[in-house]
C-alpha cells in the first residue's frame, strides 16, 4: 500500500514538473494568448457601452420620427425618409447594431407587406431579432403573411405555428393558430386544419378566435366529408 501511494507521489509529481516546464516554454505566447482574450473582451464591452449607446441615441430621435410616418400611414416616406428626416431604410444602414436599428428592420418589413412587396418583407422580418414577447411573434406571423401572398403556403403554415408557439399567450397564439388552419384548408388538409381549430376550441375558448371556432370546425368536417 506504501508503494503504491509512493508511486502516486511521483506520478503527480512528475505531471506537475511537466506542466511548470510547458509554462516556461511557452510563457511568452500564452501570455499573447491571454492578452489578447482581455483585450477583446474589454474592447467588446467599451464598444457596447460607449460607441453603441451613443449610436442608440441618435436611432431613437430618428425612429420617433420615422414612426409617426408609419402611424399616418405614409409608407413610403417611412421607408425612405424625407429631406433631413431618416426613413427606416437609412436607419437601418447607420444604427443597423443598435436595438432601435433592429427595430426598424422590423417596421421595414411591415412597410413591404403593406406595400405588397412580399419577398422584401420577408427579407427584412427575417433580419429582424425578435426577442420581444409580443412583437417577435407579430414579426413571425407577418413572415406567414407574406409568404400566403406569395402562394409559399406550407412555409406559411410553418411560420404561423411558430409565431403562435413563439409567446404562448392568449392574445397572439389563437391568431395565428386560425391562420395556420386556414392556410391548411388552402392546401385541402382540412383533418389538420380541424386539428388545430379543435385546439384553439379547447385552450382559447374565451377569445375572439374561440367564440365561434365551431363554425370554422363543422366546415372543415364538411369539406373532408367527416
Amino acid at each position: 500500500m506504501a508503494e503504491k501511494q509512493e508511486d502516486t507521489i511521483v506520478d503527480v509529481e512528475q505531471a506537475y514538473s511537466k506542466f511548470e516546464r510547458y509554462l516556461e516554454e511557452n510563457k511568452k505566447s500564452l501570455t499573447i494568448i491571454i492578452g489578447t482574450v482581455v483585450a477583446l473582451v474589454g474592447g467588446y464591452f467599451a464598444y457596447q457601452k460607449l460607441y453603441v449607446a451613443d449610436l442608440e441615441q441618435s436611432a431613437q430621435t430618428a425612429m420617433f420620427k420615422a414612426e409617426r410616418y408609419f402611424e399616418q400611414d405614409s409608407i413610403n416616406l417611412a421607408i425612405s425618409g424625407q429631406g433631413d428626416v431618416m426613413g427606416f431604410e437609412q436607419i437601418v444602414d447607420e444604427f443597423g447594431a443598435t436595438p432601435s436599428g433592429n427595430l426598424a428592420e422590423y417596421y421595414l418589413g411591415i412597410c413591404y407587406l403593406k406595400k405588397g412587396e412580399y419577398q422584401k418583407a420577408i427579407d427584412h422580418l427575417s433580419e429582424f431579432d425578435g426577442n420581444d414577447q409580443v412583437v417577435g411573434p407579430i414579426a413571425i406571423g407577418a413572415i406567414g403573411d407574406a409568404q400566403m401572398e406569395l402562394g409559399q403556403t406550407d412555409e406559411a403554415v410553418s411560420s404561423y405555428m411558430k409565431a403562435a408557439g413563439a409567446n404562448n399567450n392568449r392574445f397572439t397564439s389563437p391568431v395565428y393558430l386560425k391562420k395556420a388552419a386556414l392556410a391548411y384548408e388552402v392546401k385541402g388538409s382540412y383533418k389538420d386544419a380541424i386539428g388545430i381549430y379543435e385546439k384553439i376550441k379547447s385552450e382559447y375558448f374565451d377569445t375572439p378566435e374561440g367564440r365561434d371556432i365551431d363554425k370554422y370546425i363543422s366546415r372543415a368536417k364538411a369539406l373532408a366529408g367527416i
